[in-house]
């Protein structure tokens, strides 16, 4: 069974500030490692990935792009938000979440 930490209240408060950062760092860095994964897995020309109003794109490549955008954003905010939350217990003593 996995280690059941509990947060106090004022560890969730004096948190947020920290969530809010780790959260704009986790969307700049999974922002280009998505545009590094991209310009590697593109055919052609084609190095930035497709916008869903641009019609010279197939669907399934505007859902192609969306899919893997979207689970690196998954998987880089889970990195992010785990290390500053083990960061910030560090630092105060206090786990952050619930």
């Amino acid at each position: 069974m996995a280690n059941e930490r509990s947060g106090s209240t004022s560890a969730k408060v004096l948190y947020r500030p920290v969530g809010l950062v780790t959260s704009v760092v986790a969307g700049l860095l999974a922002s280009s490692v998505f545009r590094w994964v991209w310009k590697r897995a593109a055919h052609g020309d084609r190095a930035d990935p497709p916008k869903p109003l641009e019609s010279e794109y197939a669907l399934k490549e505007i859902l192609a792009a969306a899919v893997v955008q979207g689970a690196i954003y998954a998987v880089v905010r889970a990195l992010t938000e785990r290390g500053g939350a083990r960061a910030f217990e560090r630092v105060t003593g206090d786990w952050p979440g619930s």
